[in-house]
């Protein structure tokens, strides 16, 4: 009879833990028009943002501040990026529905969402065993069976699954790994902060058709180190 009770608490507490309320559809419109503002012009992510219930993603404490567009920590040192930057990172690497994409630092699997709700098959990297395990249980597996989870080194990438229309890194790298730009496609792009120490340039570099590569530098951010190695 206990055990009864135990699980019937259990289950409306994940109802409310999941609820998608009008109050937070209402935050999620505010978000994207200050997205908007800040200068995020591509629809689809816009759209993306304004799909993905962003509270879902943290713990129940932050559920009335989840879309304020401020990072928030997720555990083992690690952030939810800011939804600024993640709009920022997404509409820079262009993405198009069917692309297939490598991300490093799968981290709370919001920017991995944001992707897949585009329509992207996404193929993505987390270095810190507990957070790829606790991503077994990630809520989104049936609505986006197009992200595929690894546990492994970021700077090795996936050369098994190679090669990838784009590549994204939601942490500071610092420098640009070789086997990423190796296992892009002609015409791939990647999207990188790249620098050591607590500001990064966002750079996306263009795999040309004879192998060669086109840098282009923007705006500054401020992230997690990228470490190699895994982390058990």
């Amino acid at each position: 009879m206990y055990k009864g009770k135990a699980d019937s608490f259990s289950f409306v507490w994940l109802m409310r833990r999941y609820e998608d309320t009008y109050q937070h559809k209402g935050m999620r419109r505010q978000l994207v028009k200050l997205l908007q503002e800040k200068g995020i012009t591509d629809e689809q992510v816009l759209e993306a943002i304004n799909n993905i219930p962003r509270h879902y993603f943290l713990d129940s404490a932050f559920d009335k501040i989840a879309y304020e567009d401020r990072a928030f920590p997720i555990g083992e040192g690690q952030t939810i990026s800011q939804p600024y930057t993640v709009a920022y990172q997404t509409q820079l690497l262009q993405v198009k529905k069917g692309d297939k994409v490598l991300e490093i630092g799968t981290g709370s699997v919001y920017q991995a969402s944001v992707l897949a709700e585009i329509g992207a098959w996404i193929y993505t990297i987390e270095r810190q065993k507990k957070l790829y395990e606790a991503h077994k249980n990630f809520i989104f597996r049936s609505k986006y069976p197009n992200i595929k989870f690894f546990y492994g080194d970021g700077f090795e990438g996936l050369p098994t699954y190679a090669p990838f229309d784009k590549v994204i890194i939601t942490a500071a790298a610092p420098f640009i790994p070789p086997k990423l730009l190796a296992q892009m496609k002609p015409g791939g792009m990647m999207v990188i902060p790249v620098d050591e120490g607590e500001v990064q340039r966002m750079l996306r570099i263009t795999k040309q058709t004879d192998g060669s590569f086109k840098e282009e530098a923007f705006d500054q951010f401020s992230f997690v180190p990228m470490l190699s190695g895994k982390q058990g």
